[in-house]
């Protein structure tokens, strides 16, 4: 049989060739799966939720540069809440309906989770909530990705008062979770046959703390529960050092490694403690190769809080719901996160089936002159999420709490 010469072939190889690389090309790229952010890029929590943005998209660079989803990629569309409530809940409709957003990343304070839940829940949609917070509430439309009150609030405020005393005062911002933050406390310091010897509520742009560190001098409380938030907390550390009561001792359950920042110098005092389920310091390979991308993605000077891991890790955990799910219906992406967990930065990420919450480590820290927790933990084990502590029903925590919020019973 004769050979073939193949130089006849060659232009019409390359013909079909061309032809194929022309109708690829004139394919449009995939439509990206957009999620979307609500966080306070200026006002009173700038400071604190910045870095929960950086978060967010660290985690969808990654989810990127590993493919995509669903060989499609993530795009991250950002709304500055101004610190404002009302303003979040407007731009949570907005993404929702306008953006299209698969799913909604969002909020800091309980007040601003108690504006965006009804758009979310009136459109049966899905948002992942980074912060600690009070308890007292689930929804079939939110993942709580933050500690509940058996995970922080609880066992912060019992090994406070085991380890300087039973005479209590409570300072923190007004508004709903400070207010019902203490309302455990409460109950805590007289189950202990303690005292709280004072409770005040400020704005978070409060500045003036004068009265409040006089009354705490007069009072001589055995520990300070604070839960303000916000820029208010600098004015709070540096009146407390200039009335030279930088040593009485402090527990803070909203101030993290970025609020411990601003605090260094004249404010500081390593009586200092703060109540996490995660810290920087923390030990483990996975948490230090996290801490390296970070700064190398967002400066060397850059600190890592809960909060923000808990962003990070709320997208794997979506995006990981996606893959099961094999849609980015939020619907079905809802439904799968029952059934799956990853491993993070600060360990294994499950959300609990029956409450929504997450599973968590309780660790004290401790503050250092390095702008760092040494961190101790307090549970030995992670811990089951209780959104409804036990020793009342689910009716009368909701009738307890509903002072406090002006919402219906749910």
């Amino acid at each position: 049989m004769p050979a073939i010469n193949p130089r006849p072939l060659l232009p019409l190889l390359l013909a079909i060739l061309l032809v194929g690389l022309y109708f690829v090309l004139r394919q449009p790229p995939p439509e990206p799966i957009r999620i979307g952010a609500i966080h306070a890029l200026s006002g009173s929590m700038a400071d604190s939720e910045r870095g929960l943005v950086d978060a967010l998209q660290l985690a969808v660079e990654e989810i990127n540069a590993a493919g995509g989803l669903l060989d499609r990629p993530v795009e991250l569309i950002v709304a500055d809440s101004h610190s404002d409530w009302t303003r979040a809940a407007l731009e949570a409709g907005r993404l929702l309906r306008d953006q299209q957003v698969a799913a909604l990343f969002a909020c800091w304070t309980s007040s601003c989770r108690q504006a965006v839940r009804p758009v979310v829940e009136g459109l049966h949609h899905l948002m992942f909530y980074p912060l600690q917070y009070e308890g007292m509430e689930s929804s079939a439309h939110i993942a709580y990705m933050g500690a509940a009150p058996n995970q922080q609030i609880i066992p912060g405020a019992r090994w406070a008062i085991d380890r300087f005393g039973r005479r209590v005062y409570l300072i923190g911002s007004d508004y709903l979770f400070p207010r019902a933050a203490n309302l455990l406390i409460r109950d805590l310091v007289n189950a202990s046959q303690g005292s709280i010897v004072g409770e005040r509520y400020l704005p978070m742009t409060a500045g003036d703390f004068t009265a409040i560190t006089e009354e705490i001098r007069r009072l001589a409380p055995d520990v300070i529960l604070n839960t303000l938030n916000g820029e208010s907390n600098r004015s709070f550390f540096a009146a407390l050092a200039a009335a030279g009561l930088g040593g009485v001792p402090v527990v803070s359950f909203s101030i993290a490694e970025p609020e411990l920042q601003l605090l260094l110098g004249e404010h500081f005092h390593p009586a200092h403690y703060a109540v996490w389920g995660y810290f920087q310091s923390l030990p483990g390979e996975a948490n230090q190769r996290f801490v390296n991308r970070f700064r190398q993605r967002f400066g060397q000077n850059r600190v890592l809080s809960d909060p923000l891991i808990s962003s990070y890790e709320a997208v794997l955990l979506w995006a990981a719901a996606v893959r099961e799910a094999g849609t980015a219906d939020p619907a079905q992406v809802n439904q799968a996160l029952s059934r799956i967990n990853i491993v993070g930065p600060s360990g294994i990420v499950a959300v609990d089936a029956t409450t929504r919450h997450r599973w968590r480590r309780v660790f004290i820290g401790q503050a250092g002159i390095d702008g760092q927790f040494a961190a101790t933990e307090i549970s030995e084990t992670p811990m089951r999420p209780s959104p409804f502590p036990p020793y009342l029903s689910r009716s009368d925590w909701l009738e307890r709490i509903r002072p406090l919020t002006g919402a219906p019973l749910q």
